[in-house]
């Protein structure tokens, strides 16, 4: 509603393409950035994350600190080359993504709304969504169930993307 630009920070896993959005803001400071790295660390220490290199632009909101916290934790840091967009290839296939399927179609009213869609997005397109460099797999697989029955259509995000499922036969 207020035209404002708003930058989303987010990782891939690239083996596996599961994404993770850390978090939105209309002002990325480096503090902000430092801490969603921090957030990014409690999710490596849980053991969610099998993550071993970061991977990551040449952008200046990527301040040391951001850096620093991530290679206590044994990360490598690598930084793609200048004026080489080939390099974040996954991210940018993901951003189309998102924006195509989803943000295209809405009107975005606050930080809060936008983090609300990107995580149902997120949600579909890491446990619904067939991909094909994954040989039509999701990132992360489906319990396939044998179903016989009716084809289920289930809206997400009131009805911009549709999940289709087998249900069970009686």
């Amino acid at each position: 509603m207020l035209l404002q630009t708003f930058y989303v920070l987010f990782f891939i896993e690239v083996r596996t393409r599961r994404v993770f959005v850390a978090g939105c803001t209309t002002h990325p400071t480096t503090t902000w950035v430092t801490q969603q790295a921090r957030n990014l660390v409690w999710s490596l220490q849980e053991g969610t994350l099998p993550v071993q290199i970061l991977l990551h632009d040449r952008d200046g909101r990527f301040p040391a600190s951001f850096d620093t916290v991530l290679r206590r934790e044994g990360l490598q840091i690598v930084r793609t080359p200048p004026r080489c967009p080939q390099m974040n290839g996954y991210a940018e296939r993901w951003v189309g993504s998102a924006r195509r399927e989803c943000l295209d179609h809405l009107l975005l009213l606050h930080e809060r709304h936008l983090l609300r869609v990107l995580t149902a997005d997120t949600a579909f397109y890491n446990r619904r969504r067939p991909h094909q460099g994954l040989g039509q797999q999701c990132p992360i697989p489906l319990a396939r169930q044998p179903g016989d029955g009716a084809l289920i259509r289930r809206d997400v995000l009131g009805g911009i993307i549709h999940d289709y499922e087998l249900q069970a036969g009686a």
